[in-house]
């Protein structure tokens, strides 16, 4: 996850404060009702620090509930 945000320009430590404000809202990925075939950049981006530690029966509950396939 530190290639994230060098790349973007954005600190770690502002990425962790939006994931947890997130789930405090409890707000899901992805925002919208669409295909992940159709989700934006936001989306795509949400789903990369939601999944950030997962690992496992957990990662494969995440991507089973949003309909993701799951790279083996």
């Amino acid at each position: 996850m530190a290639k994230i945000p060098v790349k973007l320009g954005i600190h770690i430590v502002t990425l962790f404060n939006w994931r947890k404000a997130w789930r405090l809202q409890g707000e899901v990925v992805p925002a919208s009702q669409k295909d992940p075939e159709g989700w934006g950049p936001t989306d795509k981006f949400t789903v990369v620090l939601e999944i950030d530690g997962l690992q496992g029966t957990e990662l494969s509950a995440y991507c089973r509930e949003r309909g993701l396939p799951r790279s083996r």
